[in-house]
């Protein structure tokens, strides 16, 4: 799973309440009573209230064509594999991913700014003195697509309306706001606990705005085909339940000026065809049926783009920097099965895991071993633990692992050769040490049960390398398995917590928010089905540590909070760091223009590049 750089959240025990955060120092930059341009948690905007537009962009990019691809992330209920309905903000249903690009929301984030959002809806944005309530005022322009004004009401509307019914993605982080109450049709005040994150404001004025009439005549929850009411640069053109979904840029989008849009949305008409198979996606793209790839799968990367299109030179394949962000992708081990709580069962299952042999034998080297939840960031933990994070871990020191202590701690190298005696060796020790006894070919506790562990899985290329796995588990005796469904079945296990193991690849922004961080570590996000806390994490020093990371007034008091944290998930293990790629790997056929670089905090292709009618031509796709 892929997740947009994105997220989530509920309350904190008392001890996240020592550290909650202090409204009074928010956005201390922003002065209170006057009307903001944009707004940043740490230091100053980059771009000035009479900005044209983003840096990253081409603001002359010509309007048209079509670009049809495979979303390479999403978020909210959308699946890549399939869709039952159009409605993307519920925890009901598969949605399509990009429903959001149907939507405006009240700011929009700048990709070449690591925290920066700026006015869309809302042409500003007062802060109150208390810093617990914020004045946006929208601008009078705005409309949905059926030319119907766009109102303070609306927005009011749908931030009640996910804070009791939204997916988790937008009721969790909505936890802290007491009131969104429109003032008059083009002001909207949302007024807040106290108790609320600096950064959630950041979260909650990017959410897409719903239409309120169109929601009073239909149930929000209900999983329909019939697109909603939208206002953004896209709308719903052609459709076909589970197989594709074509999304029609609007003609006189009423945005489309603005400096947070211009250069942007360039393509008439952006396709996504649904495919259960990786291998029939691929064989798409080889005939050009779809036009952008970016590949996941490093044995195909190595030795399968030799088709005939790359060697006449119209399809391009190359590789992009990756974003300025830390990245996740682990293994969740579900607490809510007995048979994981021990953390001696977890690390012996992460001793199983041979990267080394993996590495050399199916990633041809591609990849590099991940150590952290933060990876690719200041955040990752290094060394000894400095004395500001020993600050915030030693109230806790009776309910963390030893490790937490020491040196960070660091996966184990095998020898390479897909079966470390050595490691397995210890492997072995642990589950003994923790009452689990070999009897024949499996481990047994107490009760005579066996050690189980069931790694879910939807797709095959990620079976291949999850299956050598389960086979060093069944050689110290964990019946281990690796359990194939289809894209519906994984959803859905995924939402409910009903699975023993799962990979999930998380991205969480260039600063995390704490919304973010609650709904992947939280203890409150553990028994809300839909969250990202697939291992059911309950514990009150990582609460007390997302907390502080909430309560940063800067950014190096935030790199110090998640390097504490990121100490307590290696020592916890309750999410096994697997692998990660620094790079975009992406192939193309070569009939766009895109601005270099990229930006630093973002890679939406299909929003960002446009079709050149010339490239086109000289590879016979005009």
């Amino acid at each position: 799973m892929k997740s947009l750089p994105r997220r989530d959240f509920l309350t904190l025990g008392a001890a996240a309440g020592a550290a909650a955060f202090l409204p009074g120092a928010a956005f201390s930059a922003s002065p209170a009573g006057t009307g903001l341009h944009g707004l940043s948690v740490f230091g100053d905007l980059k771009y000035p209230p009479d900005f044209k537009q983003f840096d990253y962009v081409n603001p002359d990019a010509p309007k048209g064509g079509a670009f049809n691809f495979p979303p390479p992330n999403w978020a909210y209920n959308q699946s890549p594999f399939t869709f039952n309905t159009l409605n993307s903000f519920t925890l009901k249903g598969d949605a399509p991913p990009r429903m959001e690009l149907c939507f405006d929301a009240l700011m929009a984030r700048a990709m070449d700014e690591p925290d920066a959002i700026y006015g869309l809806l809302a042409e500003s944005v007062t802060i109150s003195e208390d810093r617990n309530s914020f004045d946006f005022a929208l601008r009078p322009q705005a409309r949905w697509h059926d030319g119907t004004r766009l109102t303070a009401q609306d927005v009011a509307f749908s931030l009640t309306l996910y804070k009791e019914k939204g997916h988790p993605d937008l009721l969790l982080p909505l936890t802290e706001l007491d009131e969104a109450r429109a003032l008059d049709a083009g002001t909207v005040r949302l007024r807040f606990s106290g108790r609320q994150s600096s950064q959630t404001l950041l979260t909650i004025a990017t959410m897409p705005i719903v239409s309120r009439a169109y929601y009073s005549d239909n149930d929000f929850e209900a999983g329909r085909m019939t697109p909603p009411l939208g206002s953004g640069p896209y709308k719903v053109g052609r459709v076909s339940a589970g197989q594709f979904i074509e999304y029609e840029r609007v003609p006189d989008y009423w945005g489309t000026d603005l400096a947070v849009n211009r250069g942007q949305h360039n393509f008439e008409r952006l396709r996504i065809d649904f495919y259960s198979d990786r291998q029939a996606a691929f064989e798409a793209f080889k005939k050009g049926d779809t036009h952008f790839r970016e590949e996941f799968t490093a044995r195909v990367w190595v030795s399968d783009y030799d088709f005939p299109a790359i060697a006449q030179g119209k399809v391009v394949k190359r590789e992009f920097p990756g974003e300025k962000w830390p990245s996740m992708q682990a293994v969740a081990l579900n607490q809510r099965r007995e048979q994981f709580r021990d953390v001696r069962v977890r690390r012996a299952i992460g001793l199983c895991f041979d990267f080394e042999w993996t590495k050399r034998t199916l990633f041809a080297g591609s990849y590099e071993r991940s150590q952290s939840n933060f990876e690719r960031s200041d955040f990752c933990a290094e060394g000894m633990p400095s004395p500001a994070e020993l600050t915030l871990l030693q109230p806790f020191r009776d309910e963390l692992p030893p490790e937490t202590f020491g040196e960070a701690v660091m996966q184990p190298v095998s020898d390479g050769s897909g079966r470390d005696r050595k490691l397995l060796g210890q492997a072995v020790k642990l589950l003994a040490e923790a009452g689990w006894k070999r009897t024949g070919d499996f481990v047994v506790n107490a009760r005579g049960e066996r050690l189980k562990a069931e790694i879910m899985c939807n797709e095959d290329g990620l079976a291949r390398i999850l299956l050598p796995w389960t086979e060093n588990m069944q050689a110290i005796g964990i019946e281990a398995s690796v359990r194939m469904v289809d894209s519906a079945q994984y959803a859905a296990r995924q939402n409910d917590f009903d699975f023993d193991m799962n990979m999930a690849a998380i991205s969480i922004g260039a600063t995390p928010t704490v919304d973010g961080l609650e709904t992947i570590y939280s203890s409150r996000a553990a028994g809300r089905p839909g969250t990202r806390n697939y291992p059911g994490t309950e514990s009150p020093a990582i609460d007390a540590l997302v907390a502080a990371a909430g309560k940063a007034q800067s950014r190096e008091e935030l790199v110090t909070a998640l390097r504490a944290l990121d100490r307590v998930l290696r020592a916890r293990l309750d999410w096994i760091p697997t692998y990660y790629l620094a790079n975009h790997r992406v192939a193309y056929w070569d009939m766009f223009g895109f601005r270099e670089p990229k930006p630093d905090y973002g890679f939406p292709v299909e929003t960002l590049w446009w079709f050149d009618k010339d490239k086109a031509a000289k590879i016979g796709k005009a």
